[in-house]
């Protein structure tokens, strides 16, 4: 057993020197930098391995023991561990589990995809860890100890090389009592077309035929399938470039012309039913190309672009608390010199800025990447996390309407992962540095410590779990 260490950095806000895009915004960012701590807690996870070299594994949080904090997921190539935030390793298997690279060149889940999945499959009560290996093998632990429960091998679609990605969901009367596996095709381009929904209890019982199977699906280029309940129902939809019910069949398509690089499902609209959809749009022509969807399950609400840039990556949140719904932020495709806009719930353009005029001294021009959205402060505002584009390098908090960089803490992060650890229902940075985690906690009063908690969102959940690079 290795303790935690936990450290303190002090007074980590740090860009003054900031003008708003728009006059409005500037009391409120103001008000936010106020509300910023002083110091960040940070709790240190000695790891047996060091993250790896390309892009492949990650991590996510899961409630293993039944009890806050939450322990962490770790994978890389041939490795799978559960560490909780004191710093114990729980248990590790070394085993060819499947994560990835580059998903149009090596497959599913794509460039972080953790390829791991946790959730009591049984109505136990009890915890359970779900992975694919390389010979499309499902294999389920019990959560707190690692050992292995059961595992089916489940034939994978002509055209595919095997299953590739693996998400627990609800597609029938039991919670958490199904899978989604999705796959790309072996030859060229590769894109998850394939998906398939089955009952955890058949493949238990040694049953491998799916519920229902799809050779059709408009994937996400680079990402794998999400999975939300879009209607509230009670059990979930498949996110891509289609949309499909908890039965397979196809609700709404969005009409593409390039391929989506990201997609994201958020009550962006209050005022209608359910939840949202959010996709990026890469490529196209003419007047159809580099576009932003908003969507629900069964239609298209808006398209809009901002100069037709490429909007590659966002992060969905309540960034100005003062609009009605919630706002999208557009990073922007360029390698340097990164022009992030904003737009409303309604697709209307509302900010816009440039990296070069916000970003402290030292930050790389590439600007940021793994863009989160994040509850930091515990106000009403929420701001986005992410690190250094292109380095293992720094990690920040920023203001996604004026691009202020409320927090930047010095590190090495290979990996960032955002979620409520800790337990406080606000959410912790967790950055993967070499042969340790560092869990960064806002150590300021929480103004308000009686919100329920994120997970209780079922949304939320299937979007800590099923992430990668590009749509985290």
């Amino acid at each position: 057993m290795v303790p935690a260490r936990v450290l303190y950095l002090p007074e980590v806000t740090v860009v003054a020197q900031v003008v708003a895009v728009v006059v409005g915004f500037a009391l409120c960012c103001a008000a936010m930098a106020a509300d910023m701590p002083g110091n960040i807690r940070t709790h240190v996870i000695e790891l047996e391995i060091t993250s790896a070299e390309g892009s492949e594994g990650s991590m996510i949080a899961a409630d293993l023991d039944g009890e806050w904090p939450l322990e962490l997921l770790v994978t890389a190539p041939g490795y799978l561990g559960a560490y909780a935030p004191s710093g114990e390793r729980l248990w590790s298997r070394e085993i060819d589990i499947r994560v990835g690279g580059q998903s149009e060149s090596q497959g599913l889940p794509g460039h972080h995809g953790p390829g791991v999945q946790a959730a009591d499959i049984d109505g136990d009560g009890r915890t359970e860890v779900l992975f694919l290996t390389q010979d499309s093998t499902l294999h389920v632990l019990r959560g707190m100890t690692g050992d292995e429960l059961w595992a089916a091998t489940i034939p994978h679609p002509e055209g595919a090389e095997r299953w590739e990605h693996v998400a627990v969901a609800t597609f029938g009367d039991t919670p958490d009592g199904d899978v989604l596996l999705q796959a790309t095709n072996a030859d060229g381009y590769r894109m998850g077309r394939y998906v398939a929904a089955f009952s955890l209890a058949d493949l238990r019982e040694g049953h491998v035929e799916p519920l229902w199977q799809r050779d059709d699906f408009l994937a996400c280029a680079h990402n794998g399938a999400r999975l939300a309940d879009l209607d509230g129902d009670g059990r979930d939809e498949v996110l891509g470039g289609t949309i499909l019910d908890d039965d397979g069949s196809v609700t709404f398509r969005f009409p593409v012309r390039g391929h989506l690089d990201s997609i994201y499902a958020a009550d962006v609209r209050p005022d209608l039913p359910g939840l949202e959809v959010v996709a990026l749009e890469e490529g196209g022509s003419g007047e159809e190309r580099q576009r932003v969807f908003f969507a629900t399950q069964h239609e298209l609400l808006a398209t809009t672009h901002h100069k037709h840039q490429e909007p590659q990556n966002a992060a969905v949140g309540n960034f100005d608390p003062e609009r009605d719904g919630l706002e999208v932020w557009c990073r922007s495709r360029y390698n340097e010199h990164q022009k992030p806009f904003v737009f409303d719930a309604q697709g209307r353009l509302v900010a816009d800025w440039e990296m070069d005029d916000v970003a402290p001294e030292g930050w790389t021009t590439a600007g940021v990447e793994v863009i989160w959205t994040i509850d930091w402060t515990g106000g009403e505002a929420q701001l986005a996390a992410a690190k250094e584009r292109h380095t293992e390098g720094d990690v920040c908090v920023f203001n996604p309407m004026t691009g202020e960089f409320v927090v930047r803490i010095p590190e090495v992060a290979s990996r960032i992962y955002v979620a409520d650890v800790l337990g406080d229902w606000r959410e912790e940075i967790v950055v993967w540095n070499a042969d340790e985690l560092h869990i960064y906690e806002n150590a300021a009063a929480n103004p308000r410590p009686d919100r329920q908690r994120l997970w209780t969102q079922q949304h939320y959940r299937r979007a800590k779990q099923v992430w990668n690079y590009y749509s985290p």
